[in-house]
């Protein structure tokens, strides 16, 4: 089984959320939450780079900025702000072992809030603990 950025958010929400989407059994696309969200990721941010798919990855914007390169997720709201921080994390962590050093960004246009995210050696700690516990629940 492939770990995703999406079984990371899910980890820090909620554990049982991990093993249903593991399994496939995730919420009905259509679902009005589900479409708020990808409505604002694509209304907002329009003259960026959006939706890059790269393996287990979906990220939402890379962008230049400052000689550097960003990684972005773009968020509905900062209600669950630790899941979405592990979740740029996992990109992050993913990239750096393609040998690519990025910088990441958590971004909120609702409450007009960037949140820069860079790779430390606590957050990469942390994400090594979050990916064995998701093997293990998955495996159940």
């Amino acid at each position: 089984m492939k770990i995703t950025g999406t079984l990371v958010n899910a980890y820090f929400v909620c554990k049982r959320k991990v093993w249903l989407f593991a399994h496939e059994l995730s919420p009905d696309p259509d679902l009005e939450l589900l479409e708020i969200g990808r409505l604002i990721s694509e209304e907002t941010y329009k003259r960026e780079k959006k939706e890059i798919t790269l393996e287990g990855m979906k990220i939402d914007i890379v962008r230049s900025s400052n000689g550097n390169i960003l990684v972005g997720e773009i968020k509905k709201s900062s209600k669950e702000l630790k899941s979405s921080i592990m979740q740029l994390v996992f990109y992050l962590y993913n990239l750096k072992k393609q040998g690519l050093d990025f910088k990441g960004e958590i971004l909120i246009p609702k409450e007009k809030k960037k949140i820069k995210i860079e790779l430390t050696p606590e957050l990469e700690d942390e994400l090594k603990k979050c990916l064995k516990e998701i093997k293990n629940l998955t495996s159940q």
